[in-house]
């Protein structure tokens, strides 16, 4: 049986993604973008994207036997005030069970379908290899980045996460979307509390709230850690006041991203206490264990700085 492009669709929305589109492994059309910004220190720690960076800037490199790349979207947002306005906020992503294995679980089923259609070879990835996604995501057709660097999908908006499947299959790629619809709106990058957008669509991470939270090794600036208002993990301003989201966004149905309020009513001394063994049998299993224990303890005291200003702070995170 011959495999299409249509039919790979299809079987994407019986998995109920909330889209699908195909690319080739071309090389990265923003290699240039990519070199000035981690010469200029934007990644801040995260060395493994210096490490992984010939291989962003070539799929072919990422993965050798792939002639075609299958990107796949997933709706994750859940209207949820309790994590709104929680004392301690979660970035919404987060608030569910680790999005990584629940997506990946989904991605692995239509891979599956693929090989029972004759496919020899398929690698998938979410969030996990040194793939440049939302450029692929944005060379297949499924959106554009807007100017708070995220990709935004028309009708849509950006909460939703991005997988891919890298096959032997010859598929046919979809026209890549070149338009940009943030028009003059620049309300993430006025929303910002950290002024973390050294320009439209350029991040500096080092700034952000999301990567001081979740991937910064070390302690939080004060500087920084006094505009945080009680974020703990991650940050959703610049998508939160996004027109498009505040228009479109609707609830998914996927279980796995449902609320689990974890820290709904956390209190500032939440994990000072808490040993290694009793955060791995409560978070092991959840986004907030990528920094760790240790990692939560300075974003606690970071966040609640303020009123709470004698919280322990573990800096070699």
């Amino acid at each position: 049986m011959s495999v299409g492009s249509e039919d790979v669709k299809r079987w994407a929305a019986e998995l109920e993604f909330l889209a699908c589109g195909v690319t080739d492994l071309a090389p990265n059309a923003y290699a240039a973008e990519l070199d000035a910004w981690l010469a200029a220190g934007r990644g801040g720690t995260m060395r493994y994207i210096n490490r992984q960076a010939k291989k962003r800037k070539d799929p072919k490199l990422a993965d050798g036997e792939a002639r075609s790349v299958i990107v796949l979207l997933e709706n994750y947002y859940r209207h949820d005030p309790a994590g709104d306005e929680a004392p301690a906020k979660v970035a919404r992503y987060a608030r569910g069970r680790d999005y990584h294995a629940t997506m990946l679980t989904r991605v692995e089923q239509l891979a599956a379908r693929l090989r029972q259609q004759g496919a020899a070879h398929t690698r998938c990835y979410v969030d996990t290899g040194p793939v440049a996604e939302r450029e692929l995501a944005r060379r297949s057709g499924l959106g554009w980045i807007g100017k708070n660097a995220m990709l935004l999908r028309p009708g849509v908006g950006s909460w939703f996460f991005i997988g891919e499947i890298f096959t032997d299959l010859p598929l046919a790629p979809d026209a890549p979307m070149d338009t940009d619809h943030c028009g003059s709106c620049t309300r993430c990058l006025d929303a910002c509390p950290t002024d973390a957008f050294v320009e439209p669509r350029v991040l500096d991470a080092t700034r952000c709230i999301s990567y001081l939270t979740i991937e910064q090794r070390g302690p939080i600036p004060d500087e920084l850690a006094q505009k945080m208002e009680g974020r703990v993990f991650g940050c959703d301003i610049c998508n939160d006041v996004c027109p498009w989201n505040r228009r479109f966004a609707t609830d998914t149905s996927v279980a796995g991203y449902q609320p689990q309020q974890l820290l709904s009513d956390a209190q500032p001394n939440r994990f000072e206490q808490m040993t290694e063994a009793e955060f791995d049998a409560e978070f092991g299993s959840t986004p907030l264990s990528r920094p760790g224990l240790a990692g939560m303890q300075r974003n606690f005291a970071a966040a609640f700085a303020a009123t709470v200003p004698s919280t322990r702070v573990t800096p070699n995170v």
